[in-house]
C-alpha cells in the first residue's frame, strides 16, 4: 500500500509542477526534508516564498484532497518552513502556505490555504 501511495503522490506532484510552470511560479525545492518534517514543494511566486502541500485522490470517497491537510499537518509544515527560513538565513521574506489538490487530472490551487 505504501508503494502505491508513493507512486500516486509522485503522479500528483508531477501534475502540480506542470501547473505551477503555467502560473509562472518557480520551484526552488522539491520534497524538502529536515528534522521537523517534509514540504512537498518550496517555490517563489514573485517576491513571495511559497510552501506547497500537494494532495491527490482518485475520488471524493474519503473527502476532498485538501481536507487531508488538517491542523496537525499545517502545524508541521509551518515548523518545517520556519526551520527552512532560519537555515537559509531568510529574514523579512513574505511567506505563503498553499495547497494544490488534484482529483484525477483536475487541479485546484488554493492560495493562502492556511
Amino acid at each position: 500500500m505504501k508503494f502505491f501511495n508513493k507512486v500516486k503522490g509522485g503522479y500528483g506532484e508531477t501534475i502540480a509542477k506542470k501547473y505551477l510552470k503555467t502560473q509562472k511560479i518557480k520551484i526552488i525545492e522539491q520534497n524538502y526534508k529536515n528534522f521537523c518534517g517534509e514540504v512537498d514543494i518550496i517555490a517563489k511566486d514573485g517576491n513571495t516564498l511559497v510552501f506547497l502541500e500537494i494532495k491527490s485522490r482518485e475520488s471524493f470517497l474519503f473527502g476532498r484532497p485538501c481536507e487531508a491537510v488538517d491542523r496537525r499537518k499545517q502545524n508541521k509544515i509551518k515548523k518545517v518552513a520556519l526551520s527552512y527560513l532560519k537555515y537559509k538565513n531568510l529574514n523579512n521574506v513574505d511567506v505563503r502556505f498553499d495547497v494544490i489538490e488534484i482529483l484525477g487530472d483536475e487541479v485546484n490551487y488554493i492560495k493562502n490555504a492556511f
